[in-house]
């Protein structure tokens, strides 16, 4: 398949949706605090905005090579990063088409419990890295958490996993079959040495916070098992 090389709006019909259809939901209320003493605050605004699923699954897959501890990455479409193009922005920034972080997916209604968080990211690793994953070898890094928890209800749930680095080189095309969705096209996979990556993400090349996250605990987590003799 050809490589995206842009992403064109056909139609902008921001002025005519409603805030509560669509992927995102945006839900718009009035609130006041109530205070201990029985008084109440003014009232404000609150907006919060809710996708399909309240939860997510981020998937670290690392591998141990002659190199050291390497992490896998997917480069991919991301519009509303893409978007910023053109706007006041604070600082001056790259642009490209295609950012970078670790696999990641929502979790689907009806998925409950830490069996069903394993499940989901085996799916993930598989339909979005090519990785044939057990669930039981996915293993939770650390607690879960929020991105924007003054905005955005979503919580993340992060898991990593070591798989086969395998004899592929430097950047190469992610599975075709991803979600289905135009904005899986494109995807590409890389390898980054672990510390390499946390290095990217400090310099800014990288720019995910999850993935970010993810590496940070997981170079802590692999120092505490060498110290232990795992």
């Amino acid at each position: 398949m050809p490589r995206v090389d842009a992403i064109e709006i056909v139609e902008d019909f921001t002025a005519s949706a409603r805030c509560d259809e669509g992927f995102l939901h945006v839900r718009r209320y009035r609130a006041r605090n109530r205070r201990v003493d029985g008084s109440p605050s003014g009232t404000y605004r609150i907006d919060v905005l809710d996708r399909p699923s309240l939860d997510a699954v981020a998937v670290c897959l690392w591998a141990r090579t002659p190199r050291g501890v390497e992490v896998l990455l997917r480069r991919q479409l991301r519009p509303a990063v893409l978007f910023r193009r053109g706007k006041v922005r604070a600082l001056p920034e790259a642009e490209p088409l295609l950012y970078e972080e670790i696999v990641a997916g929502l979790v689907e209604p009806g998925e409950k419990g830490l069996g069903a968080l394993r499940r989901r990211g085996a799916d993930e690793a598989s339909e979005e890295a090519g990785f044939v994953v057990d669930p039981s070898r996915l293993v939770p890094l650390g607690a879960p958490f929020y991105m924007l928890p003054g905005i955005i209800s979503e919580k993340i749930h992060l898991l990593e996993a070591e798989v086969p680095r395998g004899e592929a080189e430097g950047e190469h095309d992610a599975p075709l079959e991803g979600d289905g969705s135009p904005l899986e096209e494109g995807a590409t996979l890389l390898w980054r040495g672990l510390d390499e990556a946390i290095a990217a993400c400090e310099s800014g090349e990288i720019e995910d916070a999850k993935s970010e996250l993810a590496f940070r605990r997981l170079r802590d987590r692999l120092r505490g098992d060498a110290q232990v003799g795992r």
